[in-house]
């Protein structure tokens, strides 16, 4: 969801395809998997707050209610069935009577209403599962296997959204216990269990040996190949490299765009690359303080940047250069607004002189009225890949050609929450991950600059007409009217020039294909799905 990676300048190579769920059991042969990822996390559970390191962790240890396929089409998982109503209010589900969460607590109807009211309670502070479910109203259990859920308005991405790991269902008797305590050790039905959690350095998982509600997308039922998952936490991308080169672990996440070229040459090593659906890695320009008010500057702003240039020099072709509002490879995506704003010097000076910033001090920078032209961004690097650092401060040195002095404040962690969720800044470095373009919903609408935890609207936008197309939008299930107000949702926020987006964020797995095989990725937000690996040798 959070502030990280298509026609795709992005490969996918040994990329397994997801096989509707076959009838055949995994070999129960064990062994333990090590994946290393390059970001720590902070709290296990996905309704909390909701960074992408949750949701990928969550996609071994959670079920959810329905799946979705690599198509974009919705099947069944723990809900067997569903209805809506004609006015798109009432949504009825049928609820499987076969699985349990692994401290034994039944998987009902009951389990489902209680995580849903979970993930919408202020105390949960849920920026993504939460934010995803502001229709709601509430919800019922009628008996066991039958969930009423009641929304304020009608809702055409709801079944996209529970696919995804961030609204995975988890044990109610877990949910009882402290925010803190299931932070730390949440509970699932899924085809691990969370056994031991040591934050910045590894969380361990174990096999659930009692597995039986596979998704559909899965190439195998029942329990899982691997006995054992340990996750380990390498924030340094050499050192997490150079571990799944020596074979200290077997599979690694965020492949340093300086190792790609190694990693493609090497027979050991296998790659799984996808672009993620949603809106793009960028840097969120905040139109409630000057000088961002002014849509001249915003536009001098992203014309000086040349960003997509700086994407592919930095990123070494690994990365996709995303110049609109939504992903490529996210629904109803136009590529008419990709080169909406490519390098123009000229024309950023133009606007400039036209918004006032006239002059030009002795280090360059624009003033107007003997103030400099200084936006501020503040970042913490430690949060952010090396690569994106990298990046930023490249953009930094562009945009000081048309004049603008861009501070990159680094802060730490604390600090930088603070001020992103108080607009107490001009930049802001955002992505949002979701398999839905509802996603420019949550990022622009006016209905998402509050929020219980991160506040999805980094900009500070509110207009009404894109408010409107929104709501719209989600009203219909008609396809065509889908994909045209979808589209004039685009030109709307492009044509403001809201963000200057960078690149589509994707997942990026390399694994020691002799010691391990099938590390694939789940289809909703294409991260990395253990259950199908298996360790072929130690």
């Amino acid at each position: 969801m959070l502030a990280l990676l298509g026609a795709g300048a992005v490969a996918t190579l040994a990329l397994a395809g997801c096989a509707g769920g076959t009838e055949s059991a995994a070999p129960s042969d064990g062994g333990t998997l090590v994946y290393a990822t390059g970001k720590d996390i902070s709290c296990l559970d996905p309704h909390v707050g909701g960074d992408m390191p949750q949701a990928s962790i969550a996609a071994q240890y959670l079920d959810s209610l329905v799946s979705q396929d690599a198509k974009g089409d919705i099947h069944e998982w723990l809900a067997t069935d569903w209805t809506v109503s004609d006015d798109g209010l009432t949504w009825t589900f049928t609820i499987r009577d076969d699985v349990k969460f692994t401290d034994g607590t039944p998987v009902d109807a009951a389990a489902i209403k209680a995580n849903l009211d979970h993930m919408v309670d202020p105390a949960t502070q849920s920026g993504t599962a939460g934010g995803y479910l502001k229709p709601y109203v509430s919800s019922e259990a009628v008996d066991a296997t039958t969930l009423v859920v009641t929304l304020n308005r009608p809702y055409a991405a709801f079944l996209e959204v529970l696919a995804q790991p961030f609204l995975g269902i988890q044990s109610p008797t877990a949910l009882a216990r402290s925010l803190d305590e299931n932070c730390t050790s949440p509970v699932g039905s899924g085809p691990f269990k969370i056994v031991a959690y040591t934050p910045q350095q590894e969380v361990v998982l174990e096999r659930n040996e009692d597995y039986n509600s596979a998704p559909p997308f899965a190439e195998h039922t029942g329990a899982a190949s691997i006995a054992k998952i340990v996750w380990r936490i390498i924030p340094e991308n050499a050192t997490r490299y150079g571990a799944l080169r020596t074979g200290e672990v077997d599979a690694i996440d965020f492949l340093p765009p300086e190792n790609f070229a190694e990693a493609e040459a090497d027979d050991r090593i296998a790659l799984n690359l996808n672009d993620r659906p949603g809106n793009p890695t960028s840097l969120a320009l905040n139109v409630q303080r000057a000088p961002f008010d002014d849509l001249d500057v915003r536009k001098a702003f992203l014309l000086s940047a040349n960003t997509k240039q700086s994407v592919e020099s930095i990123f070494l072709g690994t990365a996709t250069y995303s110049g609109g509002p939504l992903s490529h490879v996210t629904g109803f995506y136009s590529s008419d607004f990709e080169d909406a704003f490519a390098y123009d010097l000229d024309q950023a000076n133009d606007l400039l002189d036209k918004a006032g910033w006239s002059t030009r001090d002795g280090d360059g920078y624009r003033t107007k009225e003997g103030k400099r032209l200084t936006v501020s961004l503040p970042l913490t690097p430690a949060e952010n890949p090396a690569a994106l650092v990298e990046l930023l401060t490249q953009i930094q040195a562009n945009v000081k050609d048309a004049g603008f002095d861009l501070e990159i404040d680094n802060v730490d962690s604390a600090t930088g929450f603070e001020r992103n969720s108080t607009f107490d800044y001009d930049l802001r470095s955002q992505y949002w991950n979701t398999n839905t373009a509802d996603v420019l919903r949550i990022v622009f609408s006016t209905e998402y600059l509050e929020s219980a935890g991160w506040i999805p609207n980094g900009s500070g936008y509110s207009n009404p007409e894109l408010d409107q197309i929104l709501n719209d939008a989600l009203a219909t299930t008609d396809r065509d009217a889908r994909e045209q107000l979808y589209y004039e949702a685009q030109r709307i926020i492009s044509g403001d020039a809201l963000q200057l987006t960078l690149y589509s964020q994707s997942t990026q797995l390399a694994s020691r294909a002799d010691k391990v095989d099938n590390v694939i990725v789940e289809p909703s937000l294409s991260l990395p799905y253990l259950y199908d690996a298996a360790v072929t040798s130690d």
